[in-house]
C-alpha cells in the first residue's frame, strides 16, 4: 500500500479553496482517489514497481505484467508500451489500450542537466545496438529515448545504466521528472551563474523520494544561468532563470505554473529571487505545494498550471512562504530578453576557460547507438569526454582545444552531424510520432526528416532564424504552440475528400522573444503531402513582404489569413 498523504511542511492551518473544493485536493481533507489513477497510486507507489519487474516480469515475459503495472507505474522507471505496428492513426482514439500495445517498450533515460561522459554516452549506444535495435531519440527534454524493450532484457540495462551513473528513475510517470539545465553551465563566457550544484541537489533530495513519488501529474523542471533562456522556462512547472540582483548579485528568478498540451499556459513569475544554495529548497515547496494542493479530480485539470491560474502569482508565492519555507524570499529583478534569437548553442563557441564548445544538429532528434558510440569516440579524442544533450534535441561537444575543432568539426560533419547547419535543420523538432506513440494520429521523424531536405532544396538562401515544431497528436510534446511553425497531427480530408494525415497549423509562436502562442488561421489544414508547398509558400510571402529587422512570429501577427493560407 502507498503511505498516506503526507501533509505540508508547516504547522500553518489548511488553506480553504471555495471554488475548487471538490478538486481531490489532499491539502483540504479530499484523500478520496476520484479517479483510476488516483486509485492506482494510492493501491502501490509506482516505485515498488521495479522489484516485480525484476523478479517477475522480466523472468515470466510480457503476459505476465499485471495490466495497473502496465500502463500505469512501470512510467516510474521510465517505461512505456509503444504502439503495436499496422495500426493507423484513425484508431488511435477507438482502440482500448491493450489492443495499441506492442510487447515491446519506450525506455527512456533521464539525462539531468543534459550531462553525459563519454563513457555513459559510450554505454547508451551499446545498450541501444544491443537492446533497442539501434534507436536512441534525442528528446526536447534532454533525455535519450529507446524503442523495441523487452521486458526480459532490463533489469541488464539498468545494470549497464546504473554503472555509468544514469537511471531511469521517474523518468515518466506523475513524478518530477528530468531537471532541465542549459547544457552549457559551467563553461560560457556569458554565464550568469552556474546552475549545476542546484540541480544536483534537487536530484539527490527529491528523486526516488516516495514522499513525491505520488503527484497529481508529472511535474517538469528547469534551471539555468544562461542569458539565451536555454532551458524553456516559460513552459514548465516550476523554472529558476539566472539574474543579477542589484544588491545581492547573482542568482535565479521564480517561475512557476509553465506548460502546454491541449490548455497551454506560460509560466508566472513570483517576482523573487533565489540565492543558489536556496534553489533546492524552494523546489522543495514549490512541488510540495502541487503535491498538497494539486488537484486530483479530473486528470485533465491536474497539471500545476491550472492552480497557480486560479490562485494567481501573489496568493501562490504566499503560500510558498509561509506554510512551506517558514519565511519571506527576496524580491528580484526579472530576465532580460536574449539578444540571440537561437538558444540551442549549435555551432563553435568560445569557453570561459579559452578552450571551445561545439553544438551540432541531429535530424530532428533522430540517431542510433552507432553514431552515439561514434560522437563518444570522437568527444574524447577532441576534447575531455563530456558531452551535452539541449533542450532543443542538440548534443555538444565540450572542452574542445582550438587546435583541434576544425579536425572535430569534419568528424561531426562525416556522420551527418551539422555544426553549422541550414535554419530548416536547425530549427525543426519532431515527437515520436505513430512510429512508436500510442497517442499518435500522424508520422512525424520521417516527415519532419523530409521537410528539411525539401526546404534546403528549394529555398537554399533562406538564412532566418525559424522553429518547424511537428507533432503527432494534440498533446504539444514538441511545443507546436510555441513554434515559428507548430504543427499538429491530425486527419484531413485531401483534395478528393479522402482521409489522410495532416496538420493544423500554429503559426508565430514564440519562447524568450516576446513569448507567446502561435495564431491558428481559421479552417487551415495541410495534408503531409501538400506540406512542403505550404511551407514553401509562407516563407517566400514572409521573405517579400518583411520589414526590415522584422522576425517571422513579428510578420505573422501583421499578416492576414490569405497571406498565411
Amino acid at each position: 500500500m502507498a503511505a498516506t498523504p503526507p501533509t505540508p511542511a508547516t504547522d500553518a492551518p489548511r488553506r480553504k479553496t471555495g471554488r475548487h473544493r471538490g478538486e481531490g485536493q489532499w491539502a483540504v481533507g479530499h484523500f478520496t482517489p476520484l479517479n483510476a489513477n488516483e486509485q492506482a497510486k494510492k493501491d502501490d507507489d509506482g516505485l515498488n514497481v521495479r522489484t516485480r519487474i525484476e523478479t517477475i516480469y522480466s523472468k515470466a515475459g510480457f503476459d505476465s505484467i499485471d495490466p495497473g503495472d502496465l500502463r500505469g507505474r512501470m512510467r516510474w522507471w521510465g517505461l512505456y508500451t509503444q504502439r503495436k505496428p499496422g495500426i493507423d492513426g484513425g484508431k488511435t482514439a477507438v482502440l482500448a489500450p491493450e489492443e495499441l500495445d506492442d510487447e515491446f517498450f519506450m525506455l527512456r533515460v533521464r539525462i539531468d542537466g543534459g550531462r553525459l561522459t563519454t563513457r555513459q554516452l559510450r554505454v547508451i549506444g551499446e545498450v541501444s545496438e544491443e537492446f533497442a535495435r539501434g534507436t536512441a531519440d534525442i528528446t526536447d527534454r534532454q533525455n535519450i529515448q529507446f524503442h523495441w524493450i523487452r521486458i526480459e532484457d532490463v533489469p541488464e540495462i539498468w545494470r549497464r545504466l546504473e554503472a555509468v551513473g544514469l537511471s531511469t528513475t521517474e523518468a515518466c510517470g506523475d513524478t518530477p521528472r528530468v531537471i532541465l539545465g542549459s547544457p552549457v553551465a559551467g563553461i560560457a563566457e556569458d554565464e550568469i551563474i552556474d546552475g549545476t550544484p542546484a540541480i544536483e541537489e534537487i536530484h539527490r533530495r527529491f528523486i526516488g523520494d516516495r514522499d513525491f513519488s505520488n503527484l497529481p501529474r508529472k511535474f517538469k523542471s528547469a534551471v539555468s544561468g544562461s542569458p539565451l533562456l536555454d532551458v524553456a522556462h516559460e513552459i514548465n512547472d516550476v523554472a529558476f532563470v539566472g539574474v543579477e540582483h542589484p544588491e545581492h548579485g547573482p542568482g535565479f528568478d521564480l517561475w512557476v505554473g509553465g506548460g502546454l498540451s491541449t490548455n497551454p499556459k506560460l509560466g508566472v513569475r513570483l517576482g523573487a529571487w533565489v540565492p543558489l544554495e536556496e534553489v533546492a529548497d524552494v523546489f522543495g515547496g514549490v512541488i510540495g505545494i502541487f503535491r498538497d494542493y494539486g488537484y486530483r479530480r479530473l486528470r485533465n485539470r491536474a497539471r500545476l498550471k491550472f492552480l497557480v491560474a486560479d490562485w494567481g502569482a501573489r496568493e501562490f508565492r504566499r503560500v510558498l512562504e509561509e506554510e512551506y519555507l517558514g519565511r519571506a524570499l527576496v524580491d528580484g529583478p526579472a530576465p532580460e530578453q536574449p539578444v540571440a534569437q537561437w538558444r540551442d548553442h549549435v555551432g563553435v563557441h568560445r569557453q570561459k576557460d579559452g578552450r571551445f564548445y561545439v553544438g551540432f544538429a541531429p535530424r530532428v532528434g533522430r540517431v542510433d547507438g552507432a553514431t552515439l558510440t561514434k560522437i563518444a569516440a570522437l568527444a574524447e579524442e577532441h576534447g575531455s569526454g563530456r558531452v551535452r544533450t539541449t533542450a532543443e534535441q542538440k548534443m555538444i561537444v565540450l572542452d574542445v582545444p582550438e587546435a583541434q575543432v576544425q579536425s572535430l568539426v569534419a568528424g561531426l560533419e562525416a556522420l551527418d552531424l551539422r555544426v553549422a547547419p541550414s535554419p530548416f535543420r536547425r530549427g525543426t523538432m519532431a515527437c515520436t510520432g505513430i512510429e512508436f506513440c500510442k497517442l499518435a494520429i500522424v508520422e512525424t521523424k520521417a516527415r519532419g526528416a523530409a521537410l528539411i531536405d525539401e526546404l534546403e532544396r528549394r529555398l537554399p538562401d533562406f538564412d532566418e532564424p525559424l522553429t518547424i515544431n511537428v507533432n503527432g497528436c494534440p498533446n504539444a510534446c514538441a511545443r507546436i504552440q510555441v513554434a515559428d511553425i507548430g504543427l499538429k497531427g491530425q486527419l484531413v480530408l485531401d483534395d478528393e475528400g479522402r482521409q489522410v494525415e495532416g496538420f493544423q497549423v500554429h503559426l508565430g509562436g514564440a519562447l524568450g522573444l516576446e513569448a507567446g502562442f502561435g495564431r491558428k488561421v481559421r479552417g487551415l489544414k495541410v495534408t503531409s503531402e501538400e506540406l512542403p508547398d505550404y511551407v514553401e509558400r509562407v516563407l517566400r510571402r514572409f521573405a517579400k513582404e518583411r520589414n526590415d529587422g522584422e522576425r517571422f512570429a513579428q510578420w505573422v501577427a501583421r499578416a492576414s489569413e490569405d497571406d498565411l493560407s
